[in-house]
């Protein structure tokens, strides 16, 4: 039995880097320290305990981690500090090595924290608590909103894809997942605390049901079915288990919002080989054009990987070629990062820092001329958008259910309330379409 008293008029502070899972995931966490009797620390108050949640998709994201923890040591000195998250499990003794870390712990501990805190007196050295990759069997469960309006629901954990470039396999284990039922039940609450948008959140979505023979077709018919929650999004996907059962039913659906994350990763069928990618541009092109002929006017984002091992300037070419001529909105470019025990190290072809930066270059001018046509064609229209509080200074902003991100002159009485907005035209940086209520 854990003593909370210990907790009482605590403050802490946490700080997330990396995927909506991962806010997810300490969104979460906060809850479990604030019903122990742990508040969020106030801005510049100094905090009893710091939460580090971390990613280590690439090597800078790592740096990131190091920066973070290091910041936030020197912030709050006598802290108790907790790091968790992907670069915890896959460097553990690096992390309890940095100055100020108390506990390390792996993706089953995070979901006991409370344990691994104690009477909150400092360690001398940091302590790791780990389980091993092949022993991750936890389906940990959050459905959390923290400060943002959208809920993001955790459906599944992990991933057996195995691609050369990845360690998230090993950050995060095999696939698993929980039930739809238990998932339902999730939505039904977040509907009962007034939400109106959850984000469906996992490392590899269209693989739900392994652990508990169900489907994620069946997951998204189930929570259609959940009374009060007004929008669903799909967040990422991979392609070959985009089904066109699945594309078709969103396209019907007053819940699922046209609104669809698909990662590429290369328009090279050739790069796409040494990814162990489990398709090719033909399956995925024919993924885009089923959506824009059953939702043409769907949002459409896609991750692509620029300066991989084996990218010469030929596959480069044919990739940048293949997604221009993509219906697609929006770009999310990553340069590759080569991460130590993957099977990307064995390819001996590497590109040079300079010729990922043009090509990162080349793929966000391109991901912007798609993004404002998209925004241009909707300008004159009255669209529904789901409004957000703003930060002081700045306009109330919101998004239509197929994403495109609104301005409005309102105030913070309108947040998570949908409404009814004429598009104008672009903002000073392109970045939203201002708008104006329609009464």
């Amino acid at each position: 039995m854990i003593d909370t008293t210990v907790f009482q008029d605590k403050t802490a502070v946490y700080y997330t880097l990396g995927c909506k899972l991962n806010f997810s995931e300490t969104s979460t966490i906060g809850k479990t320290l604030r019903e122990a009797g742990v508040r969020t620390a106030r801005k510049g108050e100094r905090a009893d305990i710091c939460v580090v949640n971390t990613c280590s998709v690439t090597e800078m994201a790592d740096k990131k981690c190091r920066q973070a923890i290091n910041k936030l040591v020197k912030q709050h000195p006598g802290a108790f500090v907790v790091v968790t998250g992907c670069y915890a499990q896959l460097k553990p003794d690096a992390v309890a090595k940095i100055d100020g870390v108390d506990v390390v712990l792996g993706a089953e501990q995070k979901n006991d924290l409370l344990q691994y805190l104690g009477d909150l007196h400092k360690h001398e050295a940091g302590e790791a608590h780990i389980t091993t990759t092949k022993d991750i069997r936890l389906f940990v469960p959050s459905c959390s909103r923290g400060d943002r309006t959208r809920y993001f629901l955790k459906v599944q954990d992990g991933c057996d894809y195995y691609c050369s470039y990845c360690t998230i396999p090993f950050a995060r284990g095999r696939s698993r997942n929980g039930t739809i039922a238990s998932m339902v039940e999730q939505a039904t609450q977040a509907a009962a605390e007034g939400g109106k948008e959850i984000v469906l959140a996992g490392v590899n979505i269209g693989d739900f049901g392994k652990t508990t023979g169900e489907s994620f077709f069946d997951l998204v018919k189930a929570l259609d079915q959940v009374e009060g929650i007004e929008r669903y999004r799909i967040s990422s996907i991979e392609p070959n288990l985009l089904t066109d059962e699945i594309i078709e039913f969103v396209a019907q659906s007053k819940r699922f919002m046209p609104h669809f994350h698909i990662p590429l990763q290369s328009g090279s069928d050739d790069v796409l080989k040494l990814m162990r990618r489990r398709y090719d541009t033909a399956l995925f092109a024919s993924k885009i054009e089923k959506i824009k002929q059953v939702m043409p006017h769907a949002f459409i984002g896609v991750d692509v990987i620029v300066g991989t091992r084996g990218e010469t300037d030929e596959f480069f070419e044919d990739a940048y070629n293949f997604i221009a001529g993509l219906d697609v909105t929006q770009l999310h470019v990553f340069s590759y990062s080569e991460r130590p025990g993957t099977q990307a190290l064995k390819i001996e072809y590497v590109v040079s820092p300079e010729d990922k930066h043009k090509r990162s270059q080349r793929l966000l001018a391109l991901s912007d001329e798609k993004t404002q046509a998209f925004y241009e064609q909707y300008i004159g229209n009255t669209m529904t958008a789901l409004m957000e509080k703003s930060k002081e200074g700045t306009p109330m902003h919101g998004f239509t259910d197929n994403y495109i991100r609104v301005e409005i002159d309102g105030d913070d009485s309108l947040d998570n309330c949908l409404v009814d907005v004429k598009l104008i035209g672009f903002n000073d940086d392109r970045t939203s379409l201002k708008a104006e209520i329609v009464s």
